[in-house]
C-alpha cells in the first residue's frame, strides 16, 4: 500500500450524507492510507472548499443540496485553475443521461455506490491505486465507470 500513499494525499469528498462519508472514511482507514479525507456536505461549501486550497483527488456526489454534483462540474471545469484536478463522481444514480454528462463534462472516473463494505473497499482500493497525477483529463469510455 505505501505506493498508493506517494499518490493521494489529500481528497475532498463532497457528500452531502453523513453516513455515506463515514463509511468511506473507514474503508480508507481499513487500507491503511494516509489520507486526509475532509468533507463538503454541499456544493455551496465544496466550491469555498476548492477556492482555498486544491486537493488531489475530489470524490463528487450528484445529489446534494444547495448546488448539486452537476452544477458543481460545470463550475470547476469552467475555471482553468482546476484543470488538473481529477474529479471522481461517487453516486448512486445509474442512469445512462447522468453518467454520460459526467463524461461529457470532463470526470475522470463513474463510481457506482456500493451495496456492501467490502464492495466499498475493494472500490477505494481500486480509486486510490491509480495514480491521479498522471491521467488524462479524458478517460477512456471503457475506463470510465467502476460498477463494484
Amino acid at each position: 500500500m505505501a505506493a498508493m500513499e506517494e499518490k493521494v494525499k489529500r481528497v475532498v469528498m463532497a457528500e452531502d450524507d453523513s453516513d455515506d462519508f463515514q463509511i468511506v472514511a473507514e474503508a480508507i482507514r481499513d487500507l491503511s492510507l494516509e489520507v486526509l479525507l475532509t468533507r463538503a456536505e454541499n456544493g455551496d461549501v465544496l466550491m469555498k472548499m476548492l477556492n482555498k486550497e486544491l486537493p488531489d483527488v475530489l470524490l463528487l456526489d450528484m445529489i446534494m443540496p444547495l448546488k448539486n454534483g452537476k452544477d458543481c462540474l460545470l463550475e470547476i471545469r469552467q475555471n482553468k485553475k482546476f484543470d488538473n484536478l481529477p474529479i471522481i463522481v461517487y453516486s448512486g444514480l445509474r442512469d445512462f443521461e447522468t453518467i454520460e454528462f459526467c463524461f461529457r463534462k470532463g470526470t475522470n472516473m463513474y463510481v457506482y455506490k456500493p451495496h456492501t463494505y467490502s464492495e466499498l473497499v475493494e472500490v477505494m482500493e481500486k480509486i486510490f491505486a491509480m495514480n491521479w497525477k498522471q491521467m488524462k483529463y479524458y478517460p477512456k469510455r471503457s475506463d470510465f465507470v467502476l460498477n463494484p
